[in-house]
């Protein structure tokens, strides 16, 4: 079982104040890759971390306000994570569920060799939630329909520019992802800047408009969650899956419209392409955990046949 609170605790440093709390998972526990789908790309300005085993600084909005988490791992298993900012307390309140607590994985079933083989090798591996929704929503709407190329430049362009610094000792260079208000004030010629077009810009404000009622997704979970998010103008099923699986930790929530999924899935499953319906009906097997059948995908090592040219970026800058 897992240790349900852990040990938590606040003092003074200067100007800022450090929350910390030590807390076991009572399962194996992969640290970076439970994390990893929070990190949009090497750059990102709201990560950072030195390598494996080395200590995870990640920086987030909360209802409280900013905060700046750093955590690590001890050699018997204990997370020890440290705060600063005015949502700390939240943040750290949030550990357990962001290291995938209430995920699970053990009453996943595998049907397919490739994905019993993943599952039986990354025993760590689970869903994590952040319990932020505007924190994933807007670099997974920067995604839409361009290369992660492309997308994460806009990320880091946004964070850099509208962001605020990350609170506490965080590395040089980290910032807090813009607000809702801080998005909402960017000019239009600043869009333009960050290679971000018309139509996802248009995405972002609308859901900066509603961003409060938004969070309230995390709460239904699941498809009524995920229904919640596609009543936004320029939120589909792709991007509202792509959230779903970061701030609730939804297994089933498959990111149907992606340019890789179906083709991926196909070969490693099949061995064909497929699109959107035909790899549905493959994971159905998998309900309600078909994400999860996908992330083993993914994870695998399998790669798929390439016939032709990698899709070019576009630089909207440019334009």
């Amino acid at each position: 079982m897992s240790e349900p609170a852990g040990l938590a605790h606040g003092h003074e440093g200067g100007s800022s104040r450090v929350h910390a709390r030590e807390w076991r998972p009572g399962y194996l526990l992969d640290l970076a890759g439970v994390l990893a789908p929070l990190r949009r790309g090497r750059g990102d300005p709201t990560w950072r971390s030195a390598g494996t085993g080395s200590a995870i600084w990640r920086v987030s909005t909360t209802p409280d306000g900013a905060a700046t988490m750093r955590l690590h791992r001890r050699a018997d298993g204990t997370v020890v994570a440290e705060a600063w900012g005015p949502g700390a307390q939240w943040a750290l309140d949030g550990l357990p569920a962001l290291l995938g607590e209430s995920d699970r994985p053990e009453e996943f079933v595998a049907h397919h060799p490739l994905v019993a083989d993943a599952a039986r090798r990354m025993p760590g591996l689970r869903f994590g939630a952040s319990g932020r929704v505007w924190d994933v929503l807007v670099p997974s709407v920067l995604e839409q329909k361009v290369t992660g190329v492309e997308a994460r430049r806009s990320w880091r362009e946004l964070c850099w520019r509208f962001g605020d610094p990350a609170p506490g000792p965080a590395p040089d260079g980290m910032r807090v992802p813009p607000t809702p208000v801080q998005i909402r004030a960017v000019p239009d010629w600043e869009w333009h800047r960050a290679g971000v077009d018309s139509a996802r810009r248009r995405a972002i404000l609308a859901c900066a408009a509603v961003a409060h009622r938004l969070e309230t997704a995390c709460e239904l979970g699941g498809e009524r969650g995920r229904e919640l998010l596609r009543k936004v103008p320029g939120i589909g099923v792709w991007t509202a899956a792509e959230v779903a699986q970061r701030a609730w930790g939804d297994p089933d929530a498959v990111s149907v419209g992606d340019f890789h999924i179906p083709t991926l899935v196909g070969w490693a499953l099949v061995g064909r392409p497929l699109d959107d319906t035909a790899m549905l009906a493959v994971l159905a097997p998998y309900s309600p955990q078909r994400q999860r059948a996908v992330r083993y995908v993914e994870v695998s090592g399998f790669r798929r046949p390439r016939f032709g040219p990698r899709y070019s970026p576009k630089d909207y800058r440019a334009m």
